[in-house]
């Protein structure tokens, strides 16, 4: 899973439950500017990926499992690690 693909799962998840972003972090509990673009990178251009807190609180707030979110991951993406592999 790439930081693309994963940041794309993360903008499925919100559109299918009709939120933005900031609406889905607010929904899950979190400060409304988690998921904004501009925390993508750090200003050194590093890429960031949400914690694992966040997308834990994301999943318990959309009431789905890791591998439910593995269906809003681009299509192109391969879910083998879902089925155990």
């Amino acid at each position: 899973m790439t930081h693309k693909e994963l940041w794309d799962g993360i903008i499925n998840l919100a559109t299918k439950m009709n939120l933005t972003c900031s609406g889905l972090a607010r929904a899950a509990g979190l400060d409304s500017t988690t998921f904004n673009k501009s925390k993508r990178k750090n200003p050194n251009g590093t890429l960031r990926w949400p914690s694992t807190y966040s997308l834990a609180r994301v999943l318990d707030a959309a009431g789905i499992g890791l591998a439910e979110f593995a269906d809003f991951l681009p299509h192109d993406t391969p879910n083998n690690w879902k089925n155990g592999k």
